[in-house]
């Protein structure tokens, strides 16, 4: 079977459009041609007076070697990749005559909930731990914080509880990660047996929608059950138990247990863990266990909201609302005179700003979407990278990890308060922000964030450098698409969990660099962004311990 790329046809095409294209391609008549297979579609709007559609197309066709070799040279044509997984590992409940020790993963976001199916795939019967809440009472607990029929449920929010920080989020399933083995395809394939749409799996920028990912971690879970594995909700992990390793490790500690939040304690020795960025007291709970943490980058700043049909002219121009265009996206990137550097992130095309708090007292913002994307506006993040300078003022010591926590709840706890300490969010209006004016009224733009807003002055939230930074950004974004400095345009407070701004680093076998038995993972650990990058980095987590409990075991199988 042979791959072909790159065959652009027009916005209006028809099937025998796109079958022509591969004929012209290939060169050959349509005899020739046996089948033809979707492989991706992406659009090129580089030019909005004549916007293509682009495919790559699996083809089946008669005389294929000689025609690959008669095309060589042509980098559109190629031999289409084995994209099938093979698992590297496979256990009964007894290997070698011995009980074979049953993984625990902790945290049942996207890198957890894959590690678990992983490691129930390939025969290891996993339990999984998750602090939160099943996605239905989950969704309940969240719908009702943002609409006030509830309290705020610390345990049960937009961040905690099945599914992790990405089921409140437009579902997003493409990475920039190097994927040479195809652990994206197995991630795609298992979303959609989960319910899913099928289109993820050949849309260039493919994405699952709020309520689409609350059916699919169902999915998900009732996979990992049926083959042996468990489930446990409401079972968060307060400590550790580490104990010396000896020297057949190379490292000082080793896993022996868990304790949970009711005081129980779990015997395990080996331990994915994967707490998702915004586990701010798991993190506090490493640091005093010992666990190797280090910073990692991340970045900070504010939500924009603009009219969505404002957006989708700008990038398709005349061709707005076209069926094959949806809702338009954009990426937009500003490298300020002061030497910050502004740019979108987690572009939501119609969706909603949300509340997305795990603390008590403290307003963060977040951007969602349904599969649809038909609300009226369209809102994306405009953050920045945090400098070391930035962190300085928040530190125990020079280095310390924990210090963007710190700077995180402090930017939080003022958003509160500009809010008016009721969860609303601090709002602004783009033309008043970049006259560095307060806001003390909203215009045509209706903003989206719920459970509410108060109009204020952002400046009194974000760092100065960071301010001057977004409002030399906000014009320059306006003259790279036109409309985008719409004077009504809503700026909210506060963007922060970008990313975890700390790693728990770990070795070449994906272990923690101190602890044996502890395979840190997912965007929490600091070695993902994004659904699809944490559920490819627990795959490669239950892959490595998977391995390490068959060596393992084969090792006691030796001695005895």
């Amino acid at each position: 079977m042979l791959r072909l790329s790159e065959l652009r046809v027009d916005l209006d095409h028809t099937d025998e459009d796109l079958e022509q294209a591969v004929l012209r391609c290939l060169r050959v008549p349509r005899e020739r041609l046996i089948s033809q297979h979707l492989v991706k579609r992406s659009i090129d709007a580089r030019r909005r007076d004549r916007i293509r559609v682009i495919y790559s197309v699996d083809v089946n066709v008669r005389g294929e070697k000689a025609l690959l070799r008669r095309r060589a040279s042509d980098r559109r044509i190629r031999l289409a990749p084995d994209e099938r997984y093979r698992f590297v590992a496979h256990a009964s409940s007894r290997q070698n005559g011995e009980d074979l020790a049953r993984p625990v993963v902790i945290g049942a976001g996207p890198c957890g909930y894959f590690a678990a199916l992983l490691l129930a795939q390939m025969g290891f019967r996993p339990l999984l731990l998750e602090r939160g809440q099943p996605v239905k009472q989950r969704s309940l607990d969240t719908f009702g914080f943002w609409r006030r029929t509830s309290d705020f449920q610390p345990e049960s929010n937009a961040q905690f509880g099945e599914g992790g920080a990405g089921t409140f989020s437009d579902g997003k399933l493409y990475s920039q990660v190097s994927d040479p083995v195809h652990y994206g395809r197995k991630v795609l394939e298992e979303l959609v047996e989960c319910g899913a749409n099928r289109d993820i799996l050949t849309l260039h920028r493919p994405h699952i929608g709020t309520f689409k990912l609350a059916t699919v971690v169902r999915g998900l879970r009732s996979k990992i059950e049926a083959l042996g594995g468990e489930v446990r909700f409401g079972a968060r992990v307060d400590r550790l138990v580490l104990e010396p390793s000896g020297s057949d490790h190379g490292k000082p500690w080793r896993i022996r247990a868990l304790q949970l939040a009711d005081g129980s304690e779990l015997a395990c020795s080996q331990v994915v863990l994967a707490p998702g960025h915004s586990a701010r007291d798991t993190f506090a709970m490493l640091e005093e266990t010992g666990v190797a943490l280090e910073r990692k980058p991340f970045a900070i700043g504010v939500r924009i909201e603009h009219p969505q049909s404002l957006i989708d002219r700008a990038r398709w121009g005349d061709c707005a609302g076209h069926p094959l265009l949806g809702a338009a996206e954009y990426k937009l990137v500003h490298h300020a005179s002061n030497g910050r550097c502004v740019y979108s992130f987690c572009m939501c095309p119609g969706g909603f700003v949300v509340g997305a708090t795990s603390e008590p007292g403290r307003v963060v913002t977040n951007g969602m979407s349904q599969h649809s994307r038909n609300e009226r506006n369209a809102n994306s993040g405009l953050v920045m990278p945090v400098l070391d300078a930035d962190l300085i003022p928040h530190e125990r010591w020079s280095g310390d990890p924990l210090a963007g926590l710190t700077f995180q709840r402090q930017l939080e706890s003022t958003a509160f308060r500009l809010g008016g300490e009721d969860y609303s969010a601090p709002v602004q209006r783009l033309e008043d922000f970049v006259a560095a004016r307060p806001s003390t009224r909203l215009g045509t733009v209706d903003p989206s964030y719920q459970p509410g807003v108060t109009p204020t002055d952002l400046a009194d939230l974000l760092p100065e450098a960071m301010v001057e930074a977004l409002r030399e950004a906000l014009p320059a974004f306006d003259t790279k698409l036109s409309g985008y400095g719409h004077p009504d345009a809503v700026l909210t407070g506060v963007e922060t969990r970008t990313s975890s701004p700390l790693r728990i680093p770990r070795d070449a076998q994906l272990e923690s660099l101190n602890v044996f038995g502890l395979t840190p993972a997912g965007e929490g650990a600091g070695f993902a962004g994004g659904i699809l990058s944490a559920a490819i980095d627990g795959i490669r987590a239950a892959e490595a311990v998977a391995l390490r409990l068959l060596a393992t075991t084969a090792s006691a199988s030796t001695e005895s």
